[in-house]
């Protein structure tokens, strides 16, 4: 019960939130703490490290992207492709990864995403360092105009309460339990008979989708794909957020995004120094509270999840 009024506390300030701060600003939250749930589904409740997570979120803009402004698609099916493009994209990278293990994985996710990377510098369609711009928001199912901030806000929102519902389910099924026994001990999942390449490649491919659904997102709330966001920066960047935050926990990866994203944007005139600051945040995290934000929290307090 405490659990449901935390939930229903955050969703009633989100609602309340384009009202009182910046929906630019509160967008750009809730995409990266997305991007950030879908990498913890995978590294967090599977035990796979990934180096590679940008080359959904980047790909799944580009793709978004073209689709709206191109090929004139509505915005939902602009990112209705940009998710089923990362989705094949994991598919294939999901199966030649999960046969190896540790550093090997990661190495295989790295290798992979730099070949996105230089697919989209080479690609036409992706217009190299220019990207694709002014990108249209057109209108959702034709009727509801996302001209406006506020009414892209609330679709960023609901995508974002979507995908995270989804993401407790998969955690809370007995899906997401033989994740956990996968996390905690591989091979005694598979002595049990489960067929853990197979559970591995699921969580790859869902985490991928997911990762894709924030980027696609991403691209239409703000009219832009650029490298930045298929580039290996991105994919350290999302592992901060959710260490910041708390691996392994629901909304860990979603607050540690927060915290990313808000001091990216409210000490910017620092320059260079934002990534000092942000260094020195993470050594202290890690230092104080080595479960993360979230995670140091429910420790305390006895709560799980």
């Amino acid at each position: 019960m405490g659990k449901r009024l935390i939930y229903g506390g955050l969703l009633l300030a989100l609602l309340v939130a384009p009202f009182v701060g910046y929906p630019m600003f509160l967008m750009k939250v809730l995409c990266f703490g997305l991007f950030a749930c879908a990498f913890n589904l995978l590294i967090g409740f599977t035990g796979l490290l990934s180096f590679g997570h940008a080359m959904f979120f980047g790909f799944a803009a580009y793709v978004s992207g073209h689709a709206a402004k191109v090929w004139g698609l509505t915005p939902e099916v602009a990112v209705l492709a940009g998710t089923l493009a990362a989705a094949m994209i994991g598919l294939f990278t999901g199966w030649l990864a999960v046969r190896r293990q540790g550093i090997y994985f990661a190495m295989v996710t790295l290798a992979l995403a730099q070949m996105i990377y230089f697919l989209c510098v080479q690609s036409p369609f992706t217009y190299a360092e220019d990207g694709i711009q002014s990108i249209p928001r057109g209108k959702l199912l034709g009727m509801v105009d996302l001209s406006s901030d506020t009414a892209m806000y609330y679709l960023v929102l609901a995508i974002f309460v979507a995908a995270f519902a989804l993401i407790h389910r998969v955690v809370h099924s007995p899906f997401g339990q033989v994740l956990k026994s996968i996390r905690e001990n591989e091979q005694r999942a598979l002595s049990l008979g489960y067929n853990v390449d197979h559970y591995k490649l699921v969580a790859f491919v869902l985490s991928a989708a997911l990762a894709g659904l924030a980027g696609a997102t991403k691209a239409l709330a703000f009219g832009l794909a650029t490298l930045t966001d298929v580039g290996w920066q991105m994919s350290g960047e999302v592992v901060l957020m959710t260490l910041l935050g708390g691996m392994g926990t629901l909304v860990g990866p979603a607050v540690g995004a927060a915290v990313i994203i808000t001091m990216e944007n409210y000490l910017a005139s620092l320059g260079s120094w934002v990534t000092i600051i942000m260094g020195c945040t993470f050594v202290i995290c890690v230092l104080v509270f080595r479960r993360g934000i979230v995670g140091e929290i429910e420790h305390r307090f006895g709560r799980k999840g």
